[in-house]
């Protein structure tokens, strides 16, 4: 009885403008649209693939494919109620727009850089980069999860263990920093394969969720795991990435087909920032970049979620929602409150400036900065 305890997941679907924006989101709720990765298993391929093909040629039949692959989506959504059907009627090719994704994905992790800190290391042999990944990857836990945000509720959350960012404020460090110990052994999460990870989304299903939601840690090092899933799924479920979004483009291209709901982080209006409390560099052009192309070029349902800190309105806060009102108007926003002092900052006494609360002259300031440009943010904050 979810809905008796998240009520408004009901009552926001009354508003016009959240309808609106997250109209294909919706339908796939009730069936009348299909989710992007069973369009993708049933787009073929233009031209052949074997294990000497290099990768200049895998990106090049990746960029064919997809000239089948949106025809074909725009022409399953005309169908409605009948696009299951009417999919299932479609000859399943020997090699699909997935299977190459999974192929791109595995080979990708010969040298990584699956996210811009492009490790290069070679996974595939056992190495490992920043985020500790190996190979195989590990899931911390997986359930519904009835605090998301109102239009998501129930969500079917799989927390992946290891981040690519190492935030020194971070709530979840035990699955994102220190699930793993300096010997290398696993101290939160559980080994998962492909056919495993396809199971857990079944079940959620199964359950109630609206969605399969990729989350940690960060799921993106396991981009080969979670397209590799896809294979084995069939079921007509949203797929959403929730993600820091420090994706490389080689990776945003990989998901752009195959996600229909994007549920990015957007944490910083400044390099700076970025470099201090999470030890990345670049950060404002690759994350307001990918935030570009999920909007423009993906499905454009998103929520863009960001979290308030303390000291930080004027050089991150306000610059993120006007590059937001300017880059990205259908997107909603989520101005996140729940920023507290966890892990390194509650540890030392290396950041006075973050370790309180973000005050209520501070939040009130962050939504009238919203309300000013015309971004969407109450319905999901």
């Amino acid at each position: 009885m979810w809905h008796l305890i998240r009520p408004d997941a009901v009552s926001v679907w009354e508003l016009d403008d959240v309808k609106k924006r997250l109209g294909r989101y919706f339908n796939i709720m009730q069936d009348t649209r299909l989710a992007r990765y069973l369009i993708a298993k049933k787009t073929p391929l233009v031209g052949e693939i074997d294990e000497d093909s290099t990768m200049e040629k895998l990106w090049f039949l990746h960029e064919s494919a997809r000239g089948k692959f949106e025809p074909l989506l725009k022409k399953m959504d005309e169908f409605e109620g009948e696009a299951f059907k009417k999919l299932e009627e479609l000859e399943t090719p020997k090699v699909s727009f997935l299977d190459l994704k999974a192929l791109i994905a595995e080979r990708i992790l010969e040298s990584c850089h699956f996210c811009e800190r492009r490790c290069e290391k070679n996974r595939r042999e056992g190495e490992k980069g920043s985020c500790k990944v190996g190979w195989e990857s590990y899931v911390s836990s997986a359930f519904l999860h009835y605090g998301e945000e109102a239009v998501l509720v129930p969500s079917g959350t799989i927390f992946f263990s290891g981040c690519t960012f190492k935030c020194v404020f971070c709530q979840n460090y035990s699955i994102s920093q220190e699930w793993l110990t300096e010997e290398g052994k696993v101290i939160d999460g559980v080994k998962i394969s492909p056919k495993q990870l396809a199971s857990y989304a079944r079940h959620l299903e199964k359950e109630g969720a609206r969605n399969i939601n990729y989350v940690g840690g960060d799921p993106t090092p396991n981009i080969h795991t979670i397209i590799n899933s896809l294979r084995h799924l069939d079921s007509n479920i949203t797929q959403l990435w929730n993600s820091n979004f420090y994706n490389s483009k080689e990776a945003m291209e990989l998901l752009l087909d195959v996600i229909d709901f994007w549920l990015p982080d957007f944490k910083y209006g400044n390099d700076e920032c970025a470099k201090k409390y999470s030890k990345v560099s670049m950060y404002f052009d690759v994350v307001s970049r990918n935030h570009k192309l999920a909007h423009d070029l993906g499905s454009g349902e998103m929520i863009i979620r960001h979290l308030v800190m303390p000291n930080h309105v004027e050089c991150c806060t306000k610059p993120i929602l006007e590059w937001v009102a300017e880059n990205c108007p259908k997107a909603l926003v989520n101005i996140m409150g729940q920023y507290r002092p966890e892990f390194i900052v509650a540890r030392t006494k290396d950041y006075p400036e973050i370790k309180r609360r973000p005050s209520s002259k501070e939040m009130r300031k962050a939504q009238k900065t919203a309300d000013d440009l015309g971004v969407l943010w109450e319905p999901v904050s």
